[in-house]
């Protein structure tokens, strides 16, 4: 069957037909990156990375553009306060692009460590303030915008179809019930595309209305275009950027005379408690800390047990249920991996069908709005057959359920990467272990034995253990 997924710009499940054959074009609104992420910024990247992979699996040639914002995401997320990034800097006492930065390869490095695929493209706000300046010239020239004060805003009642992806419609709308509104503003509901940089503010390029920055919303639009070109494929980010962040791209882009996405998918929150996880309540688990502390597949495992489109409420409960998960189908896939290479040769017929089930039932759950959970419970309804048939499995089905494994679990499902299939000693048990060696070494210096400890100290750091010697003791690090 062909991949359906939930169009959130038609409210209806659709099959997903590429506009070019064999080509797939996907554009997902990224972090602005002014702090450390949190458990919610994983989300997205993982449900649009287990699309992208399931893609790829098919066959398909797939551009993945994902933004970094770096300038123009204000604190009230509309057209007030200060620009979030020039906000961090100020308190950390760095260049905004400092931060930007620091930030951006933090967010990085977290999502490399659940095994995301780096996007095709990465452009930076910043870097594209030529294509924002040109959009918002063709918005002028077609009426669609007005300039006031050295800035520009959008006629939101000027474009008929505004409201078509959020369902608000203009009438409906109460702009100001948060903030003060602009008295330059024609109307309450217009937003800004270009913003008039005041005395003190950092980041600022030149235009033709005077110095200042893009609004927030025009990054997306111009760079999606610029990369992906007109009717691109799709779409993505999280549900709080359906309105207005998203609503505003099409605005921007269909006025302009553009087509613009074809699909929208939006992920749902990760709440904390009850509660949505964000940074401007403080209500929220830093990426860095969880992937520290736990499993990092196991926390992806975590994350795709849920439905993309529901909301998943985090706990420390759920979290080590997860890890028990996911250990069962990591130990599985080691089992049948050292099986393989002692069985005899030959085939076991009922393991072939039973994994002919289990590759039809992966894919067509996917194939179904992405239905991860489904495609999981694919995998444990596999293992009690897999377990009553491995004492006597020949070696050519148990290279096969390997092949399995690694084209869905991993390949697609991205649970599986090879730093995982070691079988490491980790957690309290490893720590032990080199304390033990440490303690031993020590010893040995003490007693002017320091071919041992030297010897000691070599063999840790065959193993991937480095050690260090400092005036408070050894210290030791993994490598």
């Amino acid at each position: 069957m062909p991949l359906v997924l939930y169009n959130t710009l038609t409210r209806k499940k659709e099959a997903f037909l590429p506009s070019t054959p064999g080509h797939v074009g996907i554009y997902v609104c990224g972090p602005t990156v002014y702090s450390d992420p949190h458990l919610g910024h994983a989300r997205g990247p993982i449900v649009y990375d287990v699309l992208r992979r399931y893609l790829l699996d098919q066959g398909y040639k797939v551009r993945f553009v994902s933004n970094i914002t770096d300038v123009g995401h204000l604190t009230d997320d509309a057209d007030e306060g200060e620009d979030k990034v020039e906000k961090r800097a100020k308190l950390e006492r760095l260049e905004p692009m400092e931060v930007a930065d620091k930030y951006m390869w933090s967010y990085f490095d977290a999502i490399t460590a659940l095994n995301v695929l780096r996007p095709s493209i990465t452009p930076r706000a910043s870097g594209h303030i030529p294509e924002q300046l040109e959009l918002t010239e063709i918005l002028l020239q077609k009426g669609y915008a007005y300039e006031r004060n050295g800035s520009v805003y959008f006629r939101v009642r000027s474009f008929p179809e505004y409201g078509k992806l959020s369902g608000k419609k203009p009438e409906e709308l109460r702009a100001g019930a948060r903030v003060e509104v602009r008295e330059e503003k024609e109307d309450p509901l217009d937003f800004a595309l270009w913003k008039r940089a005041e005395p003190g503010h950092i980041m600022r390029w030149k235009s033709p209305w005077g110095e200042g920055y893009p609004g927030w919303h025009i990054e997306c639009t111009a760079m999606s275009l610029k990369y992906l070109g007109e009717g691109f494929d799709l779409h993505a980010g999280g549900i709080d950027l359906q309105f207005p962040h998203h609503e505003c791209e099409i605005a921007q882009a269909e006025a302009a005379g553009y087509r613009f996405a074809r699909y929208w998918m939006h992920h749902n929150h990760v709440l904390l408690e009850g509660e949505k996880m964000a940074k401007s309540t403080g209500n929220l688990i830093l990426l860095h800390d969880l992937l520290t502390a736990h499993e990092p597949m196991a926390l992806r495992f975590y994350l795709l047990q849920t439905h993309y489109r529901s909301v998943l409420d985090f706990t420390w409960e759920g979290l080590e249920a997860a890890k028990k998960g996911y250990t069962r189908l990591l130990q599985a896939y080691r089992e049948v991996q050292r099986r393989a290479q002692e069985a005899p040769s030959g085939t076991t017929h009922p393991l072939e069908e039973a994994l002919d089930d289990l590759e039809a039932r992966v894919l067509s759950s996917l194939e179904d709005d992405l239905s991860t959970p489904q495609a999981l419970a694919a995998f444990f309804d596999f293992l009690p057959e897999l377990n009553k048939l491995l004492p006597e499995a020949k070696r050519e089905s148990l290279e096969r359920t390997a092949q399995t494994f690694h084209r869905l679990g991993e390949g697609i499902l991205g649970l599986f990467p090879k730093a995982a299939l070691e079988e490491r000693v980790s957690g309290p048990l490893l720590e032990g272990l080199i304390r033990l060696l440490l303690e031993l070494r020590e010893e040995a210096r003490r007693a002017r034995d320091y071919q041992k400890s030297d010897q000691i100290r070599a063999q840790l750091l065959e193993l991937g253990v480095a050690v260090e010697d400092t005036k408070e003791g050894p210290k030791w690090r993994l490598i």
